[in-house]
This record gives structure tokens, C-alpha cells and sequence, in this order.
């Protein structure tokens, strides 16, 4: 068996889930949730966790099994405390702005990029350089933020660029004198 398809998902008394043919529906305190499921894989609710279960040990099974119940689980978390990534903008004249909820970016080039955030997603500005962004669906917050992280990598010789918080860059040596 999967070790991360067998471990039960606790539920909180303040979710409710529901099961219906393909699809699971998570709802919390923070928002609505819903995902479709492969159909061969089954999905129970017994007390206060949430159950994945597969039909063989056929190799598809094996892998659809983790990745149901790493999915229902995300489900779970984003529902209940949601989910957050930070990024960090390194780079002289480079900022971040937050106009009526739309993001606006300076990033050394000769225009501003303007980056309205999907629905169900946050974001907020602190100092400048730092965007946080947040939202019940882990997907949609890593989407979103490898979207602005894409507008200016960063770059090995100087740093300068937006990356994830956290993350090293790799630096490397500039040309050498002849």
C-alpha cells in the first residue's frame, strides 16, 4: 500500500465533506472547495477522517492513491487554514505596488506590468519588496506566484530579480580581467 495513500485525513468538527461520484466537495471556514477524483479510486467518510482507497495494485492505482489523498488533504488544510507563499523582489528601482486590489510591478523595464489576481486569491504588499500572496486552493497560490516570479527571474550575477522566500541563488563569477 501507498504510506501516503493510507493515512487517514482528519476532519474538524467545521468541515463538512461531501461525496458524490467523481467529485469531493470541502466546505470550511474559509471557503468551498471542490475536486474530481479518478473514478476507479473510492473515497469514504468514517467518524472524523476522510478515507482514499484503490482497487488493485496495479501501478496506475498505486500512483493515483497518493496523489487523491495529497490533493483531498490540501483540500482540507486550504479550508481550515489556507495556504500562503512569499516572495521576495531583490534589484535597485525594483517594487511592487498594490493598487485597488491589482498588483503593479517595476521591474527595470520600460513599462509597469499590472497583474489583476484570479478570484479566491490575496494579495498584499509589505515595504516594497516584499508580496505575499494567499488564497484556499494550493494550486491556484502557486500558480499565481510562479506567474509574478516569472516576470523577472532571478539572475545568477548579481541577485537581482523576484524570487521565493528563502530561496539561494546560485551566484556565479563575472568576466575576469585579461
Amino acid at each position: 500500500m501507498s504510506r501516503v495513500g493510507r493515512m487517514p485525513i482528519e476532519i474538524s468538527p467545521d468541515v463538512k465533506v461531501e461525496v458524490r461520484d467523481n467529485s469531493v466537495s470541502i466546505e470550511g471556514p474559509k471557503g468551498r472547495l471542490v475536486q474530481t477524483i479518478h473514478p476507479s479510486m473510492t473515497v469514504k467518510v468514517e467518524g472524523a477522517a476522510l478515507l482514499v482507497q484503490r482497487p488493485s495494485e496495479n501501478k496506475l492505482h498505486k500512483s493515483l492513491h497518493g496523489l487523491t489523498r495529497t490533493l483531498l488533504f490540501n483540500m482540507v488544510e486550504g479550508v481550515t487554514k489556507g495556504h500562503h507563499k512569499n516572495l521576495e523582489i531583490h534589484g535597485v528601482g525594483y517594487r511592487a505596488d498594490l493598487q485597488k486590489e491589482v498588483l503593479v510591478l517595476q521591474l527595470g523595464l520600460s513599462h509597469s506590468i499590472v497583474l489583476r489576481p484570479p478570484e479566491g486569491i490575496q494579495i498584499s504588499v509589505d515595504k516594497g519588496n516584499k508580496i505575499s500572496i494567499s488564497g484556499i486552493d494550493k494550486q491556484l497560490v502557486g500558480q499565481v506566484a510562479a506567474k509574478i516570479r516569472s516576470f523577472r527571474p532571478p539572475e545568477p550575477y548579481k541577485g537581482k530579480g523576484i524570487r521565493y522566500e528563502g530561496e539561494v541563488v546560485r551566484r556565479k563569477a563575472g568576466k575576469t580581467g585579461a
